[in-house]
């Protein structure tokens, strides 16, 4: 792939600023930078979904494109196909070898010679075609892959029966089965247990084809990649360095020292040449030609001064909580919920919360841990059962996949139910690191990341004395996961969390554990989480 010249922008905003990189068919590239930086904007001008103001993205003729987004918003996923149907259009072989056989009918009633060459040339592009997907290898190959993302059991499920989760499983999978060229990862890991990551990342190592890679995951870049395309937000510019990303780290770190001792030798120079200057400008005519030729070089030397890397701020918010709420805030009486008829996702769940408890809810993957909340708050409607929420209770509900945002609005049109100044936004924005313009971008053009703040924003506004968290952490960089740890563990209300992160839950002050399907409320175990986590039996959160 090459990137010549590339400029973009979103409105007054640079992201792109004559850009030229190439990489090198067959490259694992991890994709890095400071949020806003542009990775995801990357991403979406190679799949031409932007248009670059100036310069190109080129591939290779035919190249195979496929993308993985954080956030799947694949209409596909909520057809009324089994997994393994949905999986093998991966592969068009049944519908490329159909055309090979009405391409060679044609050719045998054809008497014109010209029009049989051109038939026979059409044949045996198919061909080519078919062979590249390797027919007689394609069935094992699939199973492989099933086997290796834990999807076996789920093969004769709807699509529309499984959980988020899962849903991101069976696209990863349609993916890899998909045999693409080139593959673009956003954020792959999120959704995945550590047995299906450690497949993964042996997977894509191994794999013939480019990849581009966005992902906080460290150990996964390292395993997976061996190039880092750095997104330098300060310049706008790119660089593409060989190596890991543990690699990567300790190159720019030596830079980094490099670049703070030429700066501090440059600013002892400058000031050394400015009182020269200061002292000589006004003396004889020999004190003044001293004196501009130390101009001249304070010139040369601010010309060439080494530039040190801005230090971005971090996202920084308080939960507050307007009044405390009710003694018990939530009581659940025998809650059942289904999809579909005659198969129950969770049945006669019971049990109340005091205020100021913390849950935290665990089960295996497809549980129905997402659709609990969903419940909880009415976006769902249960089959049987009762929720109870007590006087003055007032709910805050963070999704994992952000459908509270209207991707259509901008960030700051997202709180018009708040009727506050624009001034008063701007400020609670500015903790989340929206700042000048960015706060009249859409929804639909931020990243996921940027997408989590907007959401974190409008949760804190609310004051809500009980919180309900879906997988609050996804999609966020390791720094501002660790001060949303913080932030959340210093809450004075109640809280009912999804989480399959355990460095964040560990920082929550959890009190107990509710077990799904059964119900069951237990004392919270820090064992537990991660054994979930790290033994595949919480295979990743709904």
């Amino acid at each position: 792939m090459d990137i010549e010249h590339l400029d973009f922008s979103f409105g007054l905003q640079t992201i792109f600023r004559d850009v030229t990189v190439h990489i090198s068919s067959g490259d694992h590239v991890g994709v890095i930078g400071v949020n806003g930086a542009g990775k995801s904007t990357l991403f979406h001008l190679i799949l031409k979904d932007l248009e670059p103001e100036y310069g190109i993205i080129k591939l290779p003729t035919h190249t195979r494109v496929a993308y993985l987004p954080q956030v799947l918003q694949d209409e596909v996923l909520n057809m009324n196909i089994s997994v393994l149907e949905y999986l093998q259009t991966g592969r068009p072989l049944q519908r490329l070898e159909n055309e090979l056989n009405l391409i060679y009918e044609k050719a045998g009633k054809e008497e014109n010679e010209k029009r049989v060459r051109e038939l026979l040339k059409k044949a045996s592009k198919i061909e080519e075609m078919i062979s590249y997907y390797e027919p007689y290898k394609a069935e094992e190959q699939l199973l492989d892959i099933v086997m290796g993302l834990h999807l076996f059991e789920l093969l004769d499920h709807s699509l529309q029966q499984l959980s988020g989760g899962q849903k991101s499983k069976v696209a990863f999978a349609h993916l890899l089965y998909s045999k693409p060229d080139f593959i673009l990862l956003d954020e792959p890991t999120n959704h995945l247990d550590i047995e299906t990551k450690d497949y993964v990342m042996n997977f894509l190592k191994n794999y013939s084809g480019t990849v581009l890679v966005i992902s906080h995951d460290v150990p996964f870049l390292n395993k997976v990649t061996n190039k880092t395309l750095y997104l330098d937000k300060q310049t706008h510019k790119m660089e593409l360095f060989t190596g890991s990303y543990e690699k990567f780290l300790k190159r720019k770190e030596e830079e980094k020292k490099t670049k703070e001792r030429t700066f501090l030798k440059q600013e002892k120079e400058e000031e050394k040449l400015k009182l020269i200057i200061a002292k000589y400008i006004r003396g004889n005519e020999k004190k003044a030609n001293i004196a501009k030729d130390r101009q001249k070089k304070l010139a040369k030397l601010e010309k060439n001064k080494v530039i040190l890397d801005k230090k971005y701020k971090e996202t920084k918010f308080k939960m507050e909580v307007q009044e405390k709420g009710d003694f018990y805030p939530l009581k659940v009486e025998h809650l059942s919920f289904e999809y579909q008829k005659d198969c129950p996702l969770f049945e006669d769940v019971s049990f109340q919360m005091l205020r100021g408890e913390r849950y935290l809810i665990v089960g295996e993957n497809g549980v129905g841990k997402s659709t609990f909340l969903k419940v909880l708050i009415q976006k769902l409607q249960p089959k049987e059962g009762n929720i109870v929420w007590g006087k003055n209770v007032t709910i805050g509900y963070y999704a994992q996949e952000h459908e509270g945002l209207d991707e259509q609005k901008s960030v700051l049109e997202q709180f018009d139910d708040w009727q506050k100044q624009t001034s008063f936004l701007r400020g609670v924005l500015g903790h989340f690191l929206f700042t000048g313009e960015d706060i009249y971008k859409k929804v639909a053009i931020l990243s996921p990341g940027e997408r989590s703040r907007v959401a974190l924003a409008k949760l804190a506004l609310t004051k809500a004395n009980f919180l309900l968290l879906d997988e609050p952490t996804n999609h966020l960089d390791p720094e501002t996961q660790e001060i949303i740890a913080k932030t959340f563990s210093e809450y004075p209300g109640t809280m009912l969390v999804v989480s399959h992160n355990p460095d964040f839950v560990k920082h929550l002050n959890i009190g107990k554990m509710l077990y799904l399907p059964s119900g069951k409320i237990v004392d919270y175990d820090e064992d537990v989480v991660y054994a979930y986590h790290y033994l595949a039996e919480n295979e990743n959160m709904n």
